[in-house]
């Protein structure tokens, strides 16, 4: 992935703290002109820096308000075929290739216990998964930010100015 530089961490940080702001109001509050601001977003969107409007929306808002997540213990030689076969379980919101005794981390979520019982059986009856340990997410503690992120990168850049917080908006996520 390409790497960001000030102009573009300066939009992304300014979107985060106002993510319904035009083109128009970037461009003002940042001192760029809306041409700019509008040709960077479409760069970030197209290089994969901008995420998905898919990940914003809250699993529990959609029933599925208990996220646990599944250690999964795999034949690697099947991980191909395994790893197809958990896309197609829509219970399994996200999955990394991890390291330790674990081959693959899922975060799984459901609407009820009985129903995470129903995912790990769908996920145990993969060809080539050996095992699967769930730990259930009590509560969630630090949810996913990038502003802070954001802000140290603007902050050890030089004569790069990070955009300011309007009175009452929340601290950096």
């Amino acid at each position: 992935m390409q790497q960001l530089d000030a102009t573009d961490l300066r939009i992304l940080t300014a979107l985060s703290l106002r993510p319904k702001a035009s083109a128009v109001a970037l461009a003002t509050e940042l001192g760029l002109s809306r041409n700019t601001v509008q040709a960077r977003l479409v760069r970030l969107e197209t290089s994969g820096a901008l995420l998905p409007f898919e990940q914003r929306v809250n699993p529990a808002a959609l029933g599925f308000g208990l996220v646990s997540f599944v250690h999964i213990h795999v034949r690697q030689r099947l991980l191909g075929s395994i790893v197809e076969r958990l896309r197609a379980i829509p219970e399994i919101i996200e999955a990394h290739g991890v390291t330790g005794s674990a081959d693959i981390l899922a975060r799984v979520v459901a609407g009820s216990a009985e129903e995470l019982f129903r995912v790990n059986g769908q996920i145990l009856a993969i060809e080539g998964v050996e095992r699967a340990d769930t730990s259930l997410s009590m509560a969630e503690l630090i949810p996913h930010r990038t502003t802070a992120l954001m802000e140290m990168r603007l902050g050890s850049l030089p004569g790069a100015a990070a955009p300011t917080r309007e009175p009452g908006s929340p601290a950096a996520g």
